[in-house]
């Protein structure tokens, strides 16, 4: 009889560690989710800035080309986007 209620005992401690590890087996998974899903809207929003940058660029340099803007001109607005 005695030895049931240590098997149950056991039992019963195993199956609470066995829970309290899959819990954190379970929030592990779901934060390298959150963080891979962060990591790919910042990765999404510097490739728009750059984009944005690259257009600005190209369009200074079609002012350039067509003789709106000057060497000077051209240099220092080139700076500013750059900066």
């Amino acid at each position: 009889m005695l030895t049931n209620i240590i098997y149950l005992a056991v039992f019963l401690i195993l199956v609470f560690v066995l829970s309290i590890a899959v819990k954190a087996i379970t929030r592990g998974v779901e934060a390298k989710q959150i963080n891979k899903e962060q990591s790919l809207e910042l990765n999404k929003d510097n490739e728009d800035q750059n984009l944005e940058v690259v257009n600005q660029l190209k369009e200074l340099k079609n002012l350039y080309d067509n003789g709106i803007l000057n060497e000077d001109e051209f240099k220092k607005a080139k700076d500013k986007i750059l900066k």
